[in-house]
């Protein structure tokens, strides 16, 4: 069994604490990249189905007998020689992110009929996250690209040290940005449903699933429709949502889903949170010219990790940021003025002017509609 998640974290710390330090021009070996990302990652999933493996994820032909070994390989699963209906299958997925993706797709391999059911095929709301998962449509790529153009001035700042002369920042533009932005998920979108699933012989299906009996999923269809898949195994993988509290006023506060929507830029904005999310977009808002307050209401944030990273990243985020750190601190309203901007009111009655307020507090798992 393959365990995943804690690399994961660690990469965001580091790029956290990379974001933050100021380093010496002359000093090259400071100079870690990891705008490769997005490419690895396109290059991952063209490299899942090279010359080298292919059988290892292509459909075996109808006449022979579907196999589906299990994932500790110590036993095996297999339909009768007879032929499925055309909504009956060996497994359904209900959710298309990393982990429905990857169990889809190697079940497949093994010759199941398999489908895969995605609410949403391509990214953007109601849904936000579409086939590729939060990772790829509400996560860890687009949030990159913008760490990337918020470390865009200080890379810049830097240029004389190497000898370019005049270099300036320019003016940053929202809009183009997100335009860019929305083309490389929606390729990615494409890459994984077309390549990904595609090519190794998985089925999907753009509807949200949810359990009627021990081997019947039904879909509601994105097209009003309504169906019944007969599963010999169902496999939930339908990931998170995140987490607001119940607070007045918190229809107004947005998250790490509608931010990558924005229509424009806030000019000040207020983050909510300790975790690494809530840190990555004070981070990346203060880089692209944003007023940043961020508010968490313990003495320290990144609660659980080292002593020594959280506190080498707030010393960071004090020297080299205007972000305002407010800790022992915790909104009890959000009150919409009539400009359109909004007043965040602590629990000790201190008031903070904002035109965003950004939740970042958890996530909880989309289970509600599963019927379970």
């Amino acid at each position: 069994m393959k365990i995943i998640g804690s690399s994961s974290i660690i990469s965001h710390l580091i790029a956290l604490t990379l974001f933050h330090a100021k380093r010496d021009p002359t000093n090259t070996a400071m100079k870690i990249r990891i705008a490769s990302f997005v490419p690895m990652l396109a290059a991952s999933a063209t490299n899942a189905l090279s010359a080298n493996t292919p059988k290892a994820f292509l459909r075996t032909s109808t006449s022979q007998q579907r196999a589906f070994t299990s994932f500790t390989g110590k036993r095996s699963m297999s339909t009768t020689d007879t032929e499925l209906g055309e909504d009956e299958y060996d497994f359904v997925v209900i959710g298309g992110g990393s982990g429905g993706v990857r169990a889809s797709r190697i079940a497949s391999g093994h010759g199941a009929k398999v489908v895969l059911l995605e609410g949403q095929l391509n990214h953007g709301a109601p849904n936000y996250s579409a086939i590729g998962g939060t990772c790829v449509n509400v996560g860890c790529v687009p949030k990159k690209l913008m760490v990337f153009a918020g470390r865009y001035p200080a890379e810049v700042g830097e240029a004389a040290g190497y000898g370019w002369e005049g270099a300036t920042p320019g003016k940053f533009n929202w809009k183009t940005f997100m335009e860019y932005k929305d083309a490389e998920i929606t390729r990615l979108n494409n890459v994984y449903q077309k390549f990904v699933l595609g090519n190794a012989g998985v089925e999907v299906m753009e509807g949200f699933g949810k359990l009627a009996g021990p081997n019947a999923v039904e879909v509601a269809m994105s097209d009003g429709s309504t169906k019944t898949l007969s599963a010999k195994n169902i496999l939930i993988a339908v990931g998170g949502w995140p987490y607001k509290p119940d607070i007045p006023g918190i229809e107004h506060a947005i998250t790490s889903n509608e931010i990558f929507y924005l229509e424009e830029q806030p000019k000040r904005i207020v983050c909510v949170g300790g975790g690494f999310i809530a840190l990555e977009f004070a981070s990346i808002m203060d880089g692209l010219g944003s007023d940043v307050t961020l508010m968490y209401r313990q003495d320290l944030f990144l609660r659980g990790f080292d002593m020594d990273m959280r506190t080498h990243l707030k010393e960071e985020m004090e020297r080299n940021t205007d972000i305002d750190l407010q800790f022992n601190t915790n909104p009890s309203e959000i009150i919409q003025n009539d400009d359109g901007s909004y007043t965040v009111v602590t629990e000790d009655g201190n008031k903070v002017e904002c035109d965003a307020v950004l939740y970042a507090t958890g996530r909880k798992g989309k289970i509600e509609n599963l019927n379970l």
